[in-house]
């Protein structure tokens, strides 16, 4: 099981350890893209970032922080995505990447597995377009 319970989505944050989720595909001016969301410990508070990359249909490429960013706001500083808020709070930061973010309760993962949600989303996508 790779999904956190609140507790330890918590309690990472609380240890200094990031989590992320994993939001699915979306589309950036005509370009297939993925999104997903982070929170970072950084500096006493917690960062909110949204990050949107190119899709790169491979279920073999799972670390998402590699893939090009499509977001314009995210140009300037590639990889640290657009920032959504931030709190010093860990249970706010999560409730803000949630509203903010529209990510689900029970889908937190530690920092660098979102990935795996990736792998399986192209996964199930491939399976989906051969039983058509």
């Amino acid at each position: 099981m790779r999904y956190l319970t609140r507790q330890f989505a918590l309690g990472a944050l609380r240890r200094g350890k990031g989590i992320e989720q994993f939001l699915g595909g979306t589309e950036v001016n005509g370009e297939r893209a993925v999104r997903w969301v982070a929170i970072s410990p950084m500096n006493g508070q917690y960062r909110i970032s949204l990050h949107t990359v190119q899709d790169l249909d491979d279920d073999r490429a799972g670390d998402l922080s590699e893939f090009l960013s499509l977001d314009p706001a995210d140009e300037v500083y590639v990889g640290e995505g657009r920032e959504l808020g931030t709190s010093v709070d860990e249970e706010e930061a999560i409730l803000l990447a949630e509203r903010f973010a529209s990510a689900a309760p029970d889908h937190w993962v530690n920092y660098a597995v979102a990935g795996e949600d990736y792998m399986d989303y192209i996964r199930n996508r491939r399976d989906t377009a051969q039983g058509a």
